[in-house]
């Protein structure tokens, strides 16, 4: 008598925070129990309001078989480049819930190098993957939040608002006051505005 194997669980993989000039880049992973309720409302992250995915984050925190947010901070960010950080951020991630894991959805076109299971890269998998959709949402909650906290001590840019995200705004207050210790200075907006400050700008020559 044949008995078939048992399903591989997945971690559905996505990280928030790829194009800002600053605040960290977050990289979330979750596993679901196909045995708990599903949760309804799913989506990707973009696509839902801040309250809905607030509401969301508990949810699926409580009902996920495994689930993790690497941070990596701006200094990481500058010293890795974004893409090689997005890539060990996602391996991070998924060796955190390997215990449980089989295989792993990567959102976007690219594996990450060195996972612990098997991977696939799934484009627009944050709007088509439920746990894709589930890790989107942890991810963008989480750098929301430390975004908040970073507008508490800089206040200046605005980070509440625009998450730190290159909008009119932002950009006005990089010429202003200069890049602070949380901008990311591999990102050449930010290098232009440091430049700037010191006196190393536009150099008219005669």
């Amino acid at each position: 008598m044949n008995v078939a194997a048992p399903a591989l669980l997945v971690a559905g993989v996505d990280e928030a925070g790829r194009g800002p000039l600053a605040g960290p880049l977050t990289v979330a992973a979750v596993v679901f129990d196909p045995a708990r309720p599903r949760i309804n409302g799913l989506d990707d992250s973009k696509q839902l309001t801040a309250a809905k995915r607030e509401l969301l984050y508990g949810r699926i925190t409580e009902r996920a078989l495994a689930w993790h947010v690497v941070v990596l901070p701006v200094a990481d960010i500058d010293r890795l480049n974004i893409y090689q950080a997005t890539m060990l951020g996602m391996r991070l991630a998924v060796e955190a819930v390997s215990h449980v894991a089989g295989v792993a959805h990567i959102d976007g076109n690219r594996i990450p190098p060195g996972l612990p299971c098997m991977g696939h890269a799934l484009i627009g998998g944050d709007g088509r993957d439920r746990a894709i959709m589930a890790a989107s949402i942890l991810a963008k909650v989480t750098r929301d939040r430390l975004m908040v906290e970073l507008h508490d001590e800089h206040p200046e840019y605005d980070f509440a608002a625009h998450k730190g995200y290159s909008t009119p705004v932002h950009l006005a207050a990089l010429r202003t006051h200069g890049p602070c210790a949380q901008h990311r200075h591999s990102f050449a907006p930010v290098r232009e505005a440091a430049d700037t400050r010191a006196g190393l700008g536009q150099v008219a020559l005669f």
